[in-house]
Protein backbone atom coordinates (compact mmCIF):
# COMPACT_ATOMS: atom_id res chain seq x y z
CA UNK A 1 0.00 0.00 0.00
CA UNK A 2 1.57 3.66 -0.77
CA UNK A 3 2.66 5.45 1.83
CA UNK A 4 0.92 8.38 2.41
CA UNK A 5 2.11 11.53 1.64
CA UNK A 6 1.50 15.17 2.28
CA UNK A 7 1.27 18.19 -0.01
CA UNK A 8 3.35 21.58 0.52
CA UNK A 9 3.39 24.78 -1.59
CA UNK A 10 4.52 28.39 -1.38
CA UNK A 11 3.53 31.31 -3.03
CA UNK A 12 6.48 34.08 -1.97
CA UNK A 13 5.38 36.34 -4.54
CA UNK A 14 1.42 36.85 -3.29
CA UNK A 15 0.50 36.22 -7.05
CA UNK A 16 -2.33 33.05 -5.92
CA UNK A 17 -0.33 30.38 -7.71
CA UNK A 18 2.44 28.91 -6.27
CA UNK A 19 6.00 29.62 -6.51
CA UNK A 20 7.27 25.37 -5.12
CA UNK A 21 5.20 23.01 -4.86
CA UNK A 22 5.65 18.98 -3.93
CA UNK A 23 5.00 16.16 -2.33
CA UNK A 24 6.60 14.27 1.02
CA UNK A 25 6.21 11.00 2.00
CA UNK A 26 4.62 11.03 5.48
CA UNK A 27 7.56 9.24 7.21
CA UNK A 28 10.37 11.00 4.99
CA UNK A 29 12.82 12.38 7.88
CA UNK A 30 11.08 16.00 6.95
CA UNK A 31 7.84 14.64 8.53
CA UNK A 32 9.34 13.17 10.93
CA UNK A 33 11.03 16.47 12.13
CA UNK A 34 7.75 17.30 12.97
CA UNK A 35 8.09 21.26 11.34
CA UNK A 36 5.48 22.21 8.96
CA UNK A 37 7.39 25.08 8.26
CA UNK A 38 10.67 23.55 7.25
CA UNK A 39 9.21 21.19 5.18
CA UNK A 40 7.17 23.41 3.70
CA UNK A 41 10.64 25.24 3.37
CA UNK A 42 12.35 22.86 1.99
CA UNK A 43 9.96 22.51 -0.83
CA UNK A 44 10.81 25.54 -2.02
CA UNK A 45 14.44 25.62 -1.24
CA UNK A 46 15.12 22.12 -2.48
CA UNK A 47 12.72 22.01 -5.19
CA UNK A 48 10.32 18.76 -4.29
CA UNK A 49 8.88 16.94 -6.96
CA UNK A 50 5.29 17.89 -7.73
CA UNK A 51 3.63 14.89 -7.78
CA UNK A 52 4.15 11.59 -5.58
CA UNK A 53 6.24 8.92 -7.77
CA UNK A 54 8.24 11.42 -10.02
CA UNK A 55 11.76 10.75 -10.51
CA UNK A 56 13.83 12.72 -7.97
CA UNK A 57 17.63 13.87 -7.56
CA UNK A 58 18.85 14.55 -4.15
CA UNK A 59 22.27 16.37 -3.60
CA UNK A 60 22.16 14.93 0.33
CA UNK A 61 25.03 13.88 1.98
CA UNK A 62 23.36 10.30 3.13
CA UNK A 63 21.47 7.64 1.07
CA UNK A 64 18.21 8.64 2.60
CA UNK A 65 16.07 9.67 -0.23
CA UNK A 66 15.68 13.79 -0.13
CA UNK A 67 14.52 14.61 -2.92
CA UNK A 68 15.80 17.92 -4.42
CA UNK A 69 15.54 19.75 -8.30
CA UNK A 70 18.23 22.67 -8.73
CA UNK A 71 16.21 26.25 -7.56
CA UNK A 72 14.38 27.60 -10.36
CA UNK A 73 15.19 31.27 -11.81
CA UNK A 74 13.10 32.96 -9.09
CA UNK A 75 15.20 31.94 -6.22
CA UNK A 76 18.42 31.93 -7.82
CA UNK A 77 20.95 35.03 -8.23
CA UNK A 78 22.21 35.02 -11.53
CA UNK A 79 24.70 38.06 -11.03
CA UNK A 80 27.85 38.11 -11.49
CA UNK A 81 29.79 39.06 -8.55
CA UNK A 82 33.43 40.67 -9.71
CA UNK A 83 36.45 40.79 -7.53
CA UNK A 84 37.08 42.94 -5.08
CA UNK A 85 40.29 44.60 -3.09
CA UNK A 86 38.96 42.93 -0.32
CA UNK A 87 38.67 39.43 -1.79
CA UNK A 88 41.95 39.89 -3.03
CA UNK A 89 43.43 40.75 0.40
CA UNK A 90 41.97 37.65 1.22
CA UNK A 91 43.07 35.53 -1.41
CA UNK A 92 46.96 36.82 -1.09
CA UNK A 93 46.89 36.26 2.55
CA UNK A 94 45.68 32.93 2.89
CA UNK A 95 47.31 31.27 -0.64
CA UNK A 96 50.77 33.17 -0.74
CA UNK A 97 51.46 32.23 2.85
CA UNK A 98 50.38 28.82 2.37
CA UNK A 99 50.84 27.55 -0.97
CA UNK A 100 54.72 28.86 -0.90
CA UNK A 101 55.22 26.05 1.62
CA UNK A 102 54.14 23.36 -0.25
CA UNK A 103 55.93 24.66 -3.13
CA UNK A 104 59.31 26.16 -1.84
CA UNK A 105 59.99 22.92 -0.04
CA UNK A 106 59.01 21.03 -2.94
CA UNK A 107 62.25 22.96 -4.84
CA UNK A 108 64.28 24.04 -2.28
CA UNK A 109 66.57 21.28 -1.66
CA UNK A 110 67.40 20.26 -5.51
CA UNK A 111 70.64 23.17 -5.84
CA UNK A 112 71.81 22.69 -2.60
CA UNK A 113 72.19 18.77 -2.70
CA UNK A 114 75.68 18.66 -3.48
CA UNK A 115 76.72 21.16 -0.46
CA UNK A 116 74.24 19.59 2.04
CA UNK A 117 75.60 16.11 0.90
CA UNK A 118 79.86 17.18 1.70
CA UNK A 119 77.94 18.60 5.45
CA UNK A 120 76.48 15.45 6.24
CA UNK A 121 79.69 13.60 5.16
CA UNK A 122 81.75 15.42 7.81
CA UNK A 123 79.42 15.55 10.60
CA UNK A 124 79.29 11.51 9.94
CA UNK A 125 83.38 11.89 9.92
CA UNK A 126 83.35 14.04 12.59
CA UNK A 127 81.59 11.39 15.32
CA UNK A 128 83.56 8.91 14.17
CA UNK A 129 86.50 10.48 14.96
CA UNK A 130 87.70 10.89 11.24
CA UNK A 131 86.99 8.01 9.86
CA UNK A 132 85.86 7.98 6.37
CA UNK A 133 82.33 8.35 5.45
CA UNK A 134 80.59 5.62 3.71
CA UNK A 135 78.78 7.59 0.17
CA UNK A 136 75.65 5.08 0.91
CA UNK A 137 74.97 6.14 4.55
CA UNK A 138 75.30 9.67 3.11
CA UNK A 139 72.96 8.99 0.26
CA UNK A 140 70.61 7.41 2.71
CA UNK A 141 70.52 9.95 4.80
CA UNK A 142 69.94 12.68 1.99
CA UNK A 143 67.16 10.23 0.71
CA UNK A 144 65.22 10.42 4.29
CA UNK A 145 65.61 14.34 4.66
CA UNK A 146 64.00 14.95 1.11
CA UNK A 147 60.61 12.05 0.97
CA UNK A 148 60.45 12.89 4.87
CA UNK A 149 58.77 15.88 3.52
CA UNK A 150 56.00 13.57 2.08
CA UNK A 151 55.68 11.46 4.77
CA UNK A 152 54.65 15.06 6.58
CA UNK A 153 52.76 15.79 3.88
CA UNK A 154 50.63 12.63 3.79
CA UNK A 155 50.07 13.31 7.68
CA UNK A 156 48.93 16.70 7.33
CA UNK A 157 46.88 15.90 4.15
CA UNK A 158 44.65 12.92 6.26
CA UNK A 159 44.70 15.49 8.99
CA UNK A 160 42.50 18.34 7.31
CA UNK A 161 38.92 17.44 8.17
CA UNK A 162 39.80 17.61 12.00
CA UNK A 163 41.51 20.40 11.92
CA UNK A 164 39.16 22.43 9.26
CA UNK A 165 36.34 20.98 11.64
CA UNK A 166 37.82 22.07 14.93
CA UNK A 167 39.57 25.33 14.41
CA UNK A 168 38.24 26.64 10.47
CA UNK A 169 39.62 27.11 7.38
CA UNK A 170 41.39 30.42 8.37
CA UNK A 171 41.72 29.08 12.52
CA UNK A 172 43.43 25.65 10.62
CA UNK A 173 45.30 27.80 8.48
CA UNK A 174 47.11 30.18 11.41
CA UNK A 175 47.37 26.77 13.27
CA UNK A 176 49.27 25.03 11.13
CA UNK A 177 51.18 28.05 10.37
CA UNK A 178 52.85 27.50 13.72
CA UNK A 179 54.69 24.72 12.74
CA UNK A 180 56.83 26.61 10.03
CA UNK A 181 58.16 28.61 12.43
CA UNK A 182 59.39 25.54 14.88
CA UNK A 183 60.87 23.62 11.17
CA UNK A 184 62.60 27.06 10.18
CA UNK A 185 64.24 27.39 13.81
CA UNK A 186 65.47 23.42 13.44
CA UNK A 187 66.33 23.90 9.84
CA UNK A 188 68.65 27.00 10.06
CA UNK A 189 70.05 26.06 13.19
CA UNK A 190 71.23 22.64 11.84
CA UNK A 191 74.78 23.62 10.75
CA UNK A 192 75.43 25.62 13.78
CA UNK A 193 74.69 22.48 15.93
CA UNK A 194 76.22 19.64 13.55
CA UNK A 195 73.22 18.00 13.23
CA UNK A 196 71.94 16.41 9.66
CA UNK A 197 68.65 15.04 12.09
CA UNK A 198 67.08 18.93 12.70
CA UNK A 199 66.95 18.74 9.01
CA UNK A 200 64.89 15.46 8.92
CA UNK A 201 63.28 16.64 11.70
CA UNK A 202 62.08 20.31 10.26
CA UNK A 203 61.44 18.87 6.68
CA UNK A 204 58.49 16.69 8.09
CA UNK A 205 56.91 19.79 10.51
CA UNK A 206 57.22 21.64 7.24
CA UNK A 207 55.60 18.34 5.34
CA UNK A 208 52.79 18.31 7.97
CA UNK A 209 52.47 21.94 7.56
CA UNK A 210 52.57 21.80 3.43
CA UNK A 211 49.76 18.74 3.87
CA UNK A 212 47.38 20.51 5.76
CA UNK A 213 47.64 24.32 3.39
CA UNK A 214 46.73 21.87 0.43
CA UNK A 215 43.32 21.14 1.78
CA UNK A 216 42.63 23.81 3.85
CA UNK A 217 43.57 26.49 1.39
CA UNK A 218 41.56 25.69 -1.57
CA UNK A 219 38.52 24.68 0.63
CA UNK A 220 38.96 28.16 2.18
CA UNK A 221 39.38 29.89 -1.23
CA UNK A 222 36.26 27.92 -2.46
CA UNK A 223 34.03 29.19 0.49
CA UNK A 224 34.81 32.90 0.01
CA UNK A 225 34.95 33.10 -3.51
CA UNK A 226 31.63 33.92 -5.39
CA UNK A 227 30.64 31.05 -8.10
CA UNK A 228 31.67 32.85 -11.22
CA UNK A 229 35.10 33.61 -9.65
CA UNK A 230 35.41 29.95 -8.16
CA UNK A 231 37.66 28.33 -10.31
CA UNK A 232 40.19 31.19 -11.30
CA UNK A 233 40.69 31.62 -7.31
CA UNK A 234 41.04 27.88 -7.00
CA UNK A 235 43.66 28.02 -9.52
CA UNK A 236 45.67 30.74 -7.49
CA UNK A 237 46.90 27.82 -5.08
CA UNK A 238 48.64 25.91 -7.84
CA UNK A 239 49.80 29.46 -9.35
CA UNK A 240 51.51 30.46 -6.02
CA UNK A 241 53.28 26.96 -5.68
CA UNK A 242 54.98 27.07 -9.43
CA UNK A 243 56.15 30.44 -8.10
CA UNK A 244 57.29 29.51 -4.70
CA UNK A 245 59.33 26.33 -6.60
CA UNK A 246 60.78 29.12 -9.59
CA UNK A 247 61.73 31.11 -6.30
CA UNK A 248 63.75 28.62 -4.44
CA UNK A 249 65.63 27.86 -7.96
CA UNK A 250 66.38 30.91 -8.18
CA UNK A 251 67.83 31.58 -4.38
CA UNK A 252 69.32 28.21 -4.93
CA UNK A 253 71.77 29.28 -7.43
CA UNK A 254 75.74 29.01 -6.25
CA UNK A 255 76.17 32.91 -6.28
CA UNK A 256 72.85 33.51 -4.28
CA UNK A 257 72.01 31.13 -1.25
CA UNK A 258 73.79 27.94 -2.87
CA UNK A 259 76.80 27.77 -1.21
CA UNK A 260 78.33 26.30 1.72
CA UNK A 261 77.80 28.97 4.15
CA UNK A 262 74.73 30.47 3.45
CA UNK A 263 72.49 27.12 2.81
CA UNK A 264 70.98 27.10 5.98
CA UNK A 265 69.61 30.56 5.15
CA UNK A 266 68.10 28.82 2.34
CA UNK A 267 65.98 26.10 4.01
CA UNK A 268 64.90 28.77 6.77
CA UNK A 269 63.67 31.47 4.50
CA UNK A 270 60.36 29.76 5.05
CA UNK A 271 59.52 32.06 7.66
CA UNK A 272 58.88 35.08 5.68
CA UNK A 273 55.50 33.79 4.35
CA UNK A 274 55.02 32.62 7.51
CA UNK A 275 55.32 35.98 9.33
CA UNK A 276 53.23 37.10 6.25
CA UNK A 277 50.56 35.36 7.18
CA UNK A 278 50.10 35.88 10.80
CA UNK A 279 50.21 39.79 9.94
CA UNK A 280 47.61 39.76 7.23
CA UNK A 281 45.20 36.91 7.64
CA UNK A 282 43.85 37.76 10.87
CA UNK A 283 42.28 40.57 9.00
CA UNK A 284 40.33 38.42 6.90
CA UNK A 285 37.18 36.81 7.92
CA UNK A 286 36.41 32.85 8.88
CA UNK A 287 34.74 31.33 5.94
CA UNK A 288 30.89 32.62 5.99
CA UNK A 289 29.83 29.01 5.27
CA UNK A 290 31.85 27.51 7.99
CA UNK A 291 30.36 30.21 10.86
CA UNK A 292 27.17 29.86 9.29
CA UNK A 293 27.09 26.08 9.06
CA UNK A 294 29.35 24.88 11.62
CA UNK A 295 29.62 27.88 14.64
CA UNK A 296 25.63 28.44 13.61
CA UNK A 297 26.39 31.89 13.76
CA UNK A 298 23.88 33.89 11.28
CA UNK A 299 24.90 37.69 11.98
CA UNK A 300 28.76 36.81 12.02
CA UNK A 301 28.83 34.41 8.85
CA UNK A 302 26.59 37.64 6.94
CA UNK A 303 29.13 40.19 8.57
CA UNK A 304 32.00 37.79 7.07
CA UNK A 305 30.64 37.68 3.28
CA UNK A 306 29.96 41.06 3.19
CA UNK A 307 33.45 42.35 4.41
CA UNK A 308 34.55 39.83 1.01
CA UNK A 309 31.98 41.29 -1.76
CA UNK A 310 32.42 44.35 -0.28
CA UNK A 311 28.86 45.37 0.17
CA UNK A 312 25.67 44.70 2.28
CA UNK A 313 23.77 43.11 -0.83
CA UNK A 314 24.32 39.72 -0.11
CA UNK A 315 21.23 38.38 0.41
CA UNK A 316 21.57 35.60 -2.11
CA UNK A 317 24.12 34.14 -1.17
CA UNK A 318 23.21 33.88 2.30
CA UNK A 319 19.88 32.04 1.28
CA UNK A 320 21.85 29.63 -0.59
CA UNK A 321 23.97 29.39 2.60
CA UNK A 322 21.01 29.09 4.75
CA UNK A 323 18.77 26.56 2.45
CA UNK A 324 22.30 24.47 2.66
CA UNK A 325 22.38 24.61 6.38
CA UNK A 326 18.41 24.14 6.93
CA UNK A 327 18.78 20.93 4.65
CA UNK A 328 21.63 19.47 6.14
CA UNK A 329 20.25 20.18 9.42
CA UNK A 330 18.02 16.67 8.69
CA UNK A 331 21.06 14.90 7.77
CA UNK A 332 23.56 12.95 9.99
CA UNK A 333 27.19 13.45 10.26
CA UNK A 334 29.46 12.40 7.86
CA UNK A 335 31.10 9.19 8.61
CA UNK A 336 33.96 7.93 6.34
CA UNK A 337 31.92 4.58 6.34
CA UNK A 338 29.13 6.89 5.13
CA UNK A 339 31.27 8.42 2.66
CA UNK A 340 32.39 5.36 1.55
CA UNK A 341 29.44 3.21 1.25
CA UNK A 342 26.95 6.38 0.03
CA UNK A 343 25.96 6.32 -3.99
CA UNK A 344 25.52 10.12 -3.72
CA UNK A 345 28.85 10.02 -1.73
CA UNK A 346 31.24 7.41 -3.31
CA UNK A 347 30.86 8.35 -6.56
CA UNK A 348 32.06 12.16 -6.28
CA UNK A 349 34.83 10.35 -3.96
CA UNK A 350 36.08 8.17 -6.44
CA UNK A 351 36.70 11.44 -8.79
CA UNK A 352 38.64 13.35 -6.28
CA UNK A 353 40.90 10.76 -5.55
CA UNK A 354 41.50 9.93 -8.78
CA UNK A 355 41.96 13.40 -10.44
CA UNK A 356 44.67 13.44 -7.20
CA UNK A 357 46.33 10.21 -8.80
CA UNK A 358 45.86 11.31 -12.65
CA UNK A 359 47.56 14.72 -11.47
CA UNK A 360 50.54 12.74 -9.40
CA UNK A 361 50.95 9.90 -12.19
CA UNK A 362 50.90 11.71 -15.15
CA UNK A 363 54.86 12.04 -15.32
CA UNK A 364 55.18 15.63 -14.24
CA UNK A 365 57.84 14.44 -12.14
CA UNK A 366 59.49 12.50 -14.32
CA UNK A 367 59.85 14.89 -16.92
CA UNK A 368 61.07 17.46 -14.32
CA UNK A 369 64.02 14.83 -13.22
CA UNK A 370 64.51 14.18 -16.89
CA UNK A 371 64.86 17.86 -17.91
CA UNK A 372 68.35 18.69 -17.07
CA UNK A 373 69.92 15.39 -18.28
CA UNK A 374 67.92 15.84 -21.75
CA UNK A 375 69.15 19.62 -21.46
CA UNK A 376 72.73 17.98 -21.85
CA UNK A 377 72.33 15.55 -24.20
CA UNK A 378 71.14 18.36 -26.40
CA UNK A 379 74.77 20.15 -25.88
CA UNK A 380 73.97 22.82 -22.92
CA UNK A 381 76.24 23.09 -20.50
CA UNK A 382 75.85 22.46 -16.63
CA UNK A 383 74.97 26.20 -16.24
CA UNK A 384 73.30 26.34 -19.46
CA UNK A 385 70.92 23.28 -18.32
CA UNK A 386 70.65 25.17 -15.06
CA UNK A 387 69.58 28.45 -16.83
CA UNK A 388 67.06 26.03 -18.93
CA UNK A 389 65.62 24.64 -15.84
CA UNK A 390 64.81 28.13 -14.93
CA UNK A 391 63.30 28.83 -18.33
CA UNK A 392 61.07 26.03 -17.72
CA UNK A 393 60.04 26.95 -14.15
CA UNK A 394 58.67 30.48 -15.70
CA UNK A 395 56.86 29.07 -18.24
CA UNK A 396 55.03 26.65 -15.95
CA UNK A 397 54.25 30.09 -13.63
CA UNK A 398 53.21 31.73 -17.06
CA UNK A 399 50.91 28.79 -18.12
CA UNK A 400 49.35 28.77 -14.61
CA UNK A 401 48.36 31.88 -14.36
CA UNK A 402 46.50 31.58 -18.10
CA UNK A 403 44.81 28.91 -16.95
CA UNK A 404 43.74 31.37 -13.95
CA UNK A 405 41.23 32.97 -16.76
CA UNK A 406 40.75 30.10 -19.06
CA UNK A 407 39.06 27.95 -16.54
CA UNK A 408 35.90 29.85 -16.09
CA UNK A 409 35.76 30.63 -20.00
CA UNK A 410 36.70 27.23 -20.73
CA UNK A 411 35.51 25.09 -17.86
CA UNK A 412 37.36 22.23 -15.59
CA UNK A 413 36.63 19.24 -17.33
CA UNK A 414 37.64 20.82 -20.86
CA UNK A 415 40.80 22.13 -19.80
CA UNK A 416 41.42 18.27 -17.93
CA UNK A 417 40.90 17.09 -21.38
CA UNK A 418 43.08 19.39 -23.44
CA UNK A 419 45.51 19.05 -20.42
CA UNK A 420 46.27 15.59 -20.31
CA UNK A 421 45.42 14.37 -23.88
CA UNK A 422 48.24 16.90 -24.89
CA UNK A 423 50.44 15.68 -22.39
CA UNK A 424 49.86 12.04 -23.61
CA UNK A 425 50.88 13.26 -27.43
CA UNK A 426 54.09 15.06 -26.00
CA UNK A 427 55.11 12.03 -24.08
CA UNK A 428 54.72 9.30 -26.94
CA UNK A 429 56.58 11.78 -28.92
CA UNK A 430 59.01 12.17 -26.43
CA UNK A 431 59.66 8.63 -25.68
CA UNK A 432 60.55 8.52 -29.86
CA UNK A 433 62.51 11.27 -29.39
CA UNK A 434 64.96 10.25 -26.38
CA UNK A 435 65.60 6.69 -28.67
CA UNK A 436 67.66 8.87 -31.42
CA UNK A 437 68.81 12.06 -29.05
CA UNK A 438 72.23 11.00 -29.49
CA UNK A 439 72.15 10.55 -33.01
CA UNK A 440 70.69 13.87 -34.50
CA UNK A 441 71.15 17.34 -32.51
CA UNK A 442 67.48 18.07 -34.57
CA UNK A 443 66.13 15.20 -32.41
CA UNK A 444 67.90 16.73 -29.09
CA UNK A 445 67.03 20.16 -29.84
CA UNK A 446 63.11 18.93 -30.59
CA UNK A 447 63.22 16.94 -27.14
CA UNK A 448 64.18 19.98 -25.19
CA UNK A 449 60.62 21.53 -27.05
CA UNK A 450 58.91 18.72 -25.93
CA UNK A 451 59.61 19.05 -22.51
CA UNK A 452 58.64 22.41 -22.40
CA UNK A 453 55.17 21.63 -24.47
CA UNK A 454 54.52 19.20 -21.64
CA UNK A 455 54.97 21.33 -18.80
CA UNK A 456 52.62 23.78 -21.00
CA UNK A 457 50.03 21.02 -21.07
CA UNK A 458 50.77 20.17 -17.27
CA UNK A 459 50.28 24.04 -16.08
CA UNK A 460 47.10 24.53 -18.78
CA UNK A 461 44.74 22.22 -16.09
CA UNK A 462 46.23 18.77 -14.45
CA UNK A 463 48.30 21.35 -12.12
CA UNK A 464 46.00 23.51 -10.54
CA UNK A 465 42.27 22.13 -10.96
CA UNK A 466 42.82 18.98 -9.22
CA UNK A 467 43.37 20.98 -5.75
CA UNK A 468 39.75 23.02 -5.50
CA UNK A 469 37.43 20.20 -7.67
CA UNK A 470 37.07 18.37 -4.60
CA UNK A 471 35.84 21.39 -2.62
CA UNK A 472 33.19 21.64 -5.75
CA UNK A 473 32.26 18.27 -5.97
CA UNK A 474 31.26 18.11 -1.71
CA UNK A 475 29.23 20.41 0.52
CA UNK A 476 29.85 21.65 3.63
CA UNK A 477 29.67 18.42 6.00
CA UNK A 478 31.42 16.40 3.68
CA UNK A 479 33.89 18.51 2.37
CA UNK A 480 36.40 18.32 5.63
CA UNK A 481 36.79 14.73 5.24
CA UNK A 482 36.27 14.08 1.25
CA UNK A 483 39.56 17.07 1.11
CA UNK A 484 41.20 15.02 3.52
CA UNK A 485 41.11 11.80 1.75
CA UNK A 486 41.71 13.43 -1.41
CA UNK A 487 44.47 14.81 -0.31
CA UNK A 488 46.17 12.25 1.73
CA UNK A 489 46.20 10.18 -1.43
CA UNK A 490 48.14 12.97 -3.47
CA UNK A 491 50.65 13.23 -1.20
CA UNK A 492 50.90 9.22 -0.84
CA UNK A 493 50.91 9.33 -4.75
CA UNK A 494 53.36 11.69 -4.49
CA UNK A 495 55.88 9.58 -2.26
CA UNK A 496 55.34 6.75 -4.14
CA UNK A 497 56.33 8.23 -7.45
CA UNK A 498 59.44 9.58 -5.72
CA UNK A 499 60.72 6.64 -4.25
CA UNK A 500 59.92 4.52 -7.39
CA UNK A 501 60.95 6.50 -10.31
CA UNK A 502 64.66 5.95 -9.88
CA UNK A 503 64.85 2.52 -10.08
CA UNK A 504 62.40 2.30 -12.83
CA UNK A 505 64.55 4.57 -14.63
CA UNK A 506 67.61 2.66 -14.04
CA UNK A 507 66.15 -0.29 -15.14
CA UNK A 508 64.37 1.08 -18.36
CA UNK A 509 66.06 3.91 -18.90
CA UNK A 510 64.39 6.34 -21.50
CA UNK A 511 61.63 3.58 -21.83
CA UNK A 512 60.13 4.54 -18.40
CA UNK A 513 57.85 7.24 -20.23
CA UNK A 514 56.46 3.96 -22.08
CA UNK A 515 55.06 3.83 -18.56
CA UNK A 516 53.53 7.25 -18.82
CA UNK A 517 51.90 6.61 -21.72
CA UNK A 518 49.51 4.11 -21.04
CA UNK A 519 48.73 5.81 -18.21
CA UNK A 520 47.77 8.98 -19.97
CA UNK A 521 45.58 7.20 -22.12
CA UNK A 522 43.68 5.90 -19.32
CA UNK A 523 43.36 9.55 -17.75
CA UNK A 524 42.41 10.90 -20.77
CA UNK A 525 39.23 8.08 -20.87
CA UNK A 526 38.34 8.66 -17.32
CA UNK A 527 38.16 12.51 -17.32
CA UNK A 528 35.99 12.27 -20.62
CA UNK A 529 33.73 9.42 -19.10
CA UNK A 530 33.12 10.15 -15.43
CA UNK A 531 34.61 13.61 -14.14
CA UNK A 532 31.44 16.14 -14.63
CA UNK A 533 31.91 19.63 -15.59
CA UNK A 534 31.25 22.01 -12.35
CA UNK A 535 31.67 25.81 -13.94
CA UNK A 536 29.00 28.04 -12.76
CA UNK A 537 27.03 25.39 -11.21
CA UNK A 538 25.60 25.37 -7.68
CA UNK A 539 26.03 22.01 -5.49
CA UNK A 540 22.62 20.97 -6.34
CA UNK A 541 23.30 21.51 -9.74
CA UNK A 542 26.53 19.08 -9.63
CA UNK A 543 25.01 16.58 -7.27
CA UNK A 544 21.86 16.35 -9.63
CA UNK A 545 24.13 14.30 -11.61
CA UNK A 546 25.14 12.25 -9.34
CA UNK A 547 21.96 11.02 -8.08
CA UNK A 548 21.32 10.46 -11.89
CA UNK A 549 24.10 8.40 -12.44
CA UNK A 550 22.98 6.35 -8.77
CA UNK A 551 19.80 5.41 -10.66
CA UNK A 552 21.56 4.24 -13.85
Amino acid sequence: MPRPTMLYYDDEDGDGSPDSVGFIEEDHPLQLHGNRELAAQAVKLLQVPSRPGDASFASSTTDMDVPIYVRGPSSRSTENRSLNGRLLFAIIASAFGSAFQHGYNTGVVNAPQALIEKWISGVISERNDGKPTDQTQVTLIWAVAVSIFCVGGMVGGLSTGFVAEKFGRKGGLLVSNALVVLSAALQGVSKMYSSYELIIVGRFIIGINSGLNAGLTPMYLAEISPMNLRGSVGTVYQLVVTISILISQILGLDYILGTAELWPVLLALIIVPAIFMFVTLPFCPESPKYTLINKKKDIEAERGLQWLRGTIEVHDEMDEMRAENEAMKVIPRVTLREMLSNPMLKTPLGISVMIMLCQQLSGINAVMFFSTKIFNMAGMSNDGAKYATLGMGSLNVLMTLISLFLVELTGRKTLLMIGFSSMFVVTVMLTIALMFVNASSVVSGLAVVLVMAFVIAFAVGPGSIPWFLVSELFNSSARPLATSIAVGVNWTANFVVGLGFLPLQEMLQSNVFLIFVVLLALFVLYVYKKVPETKNKTLEEIQMGFRQESYK
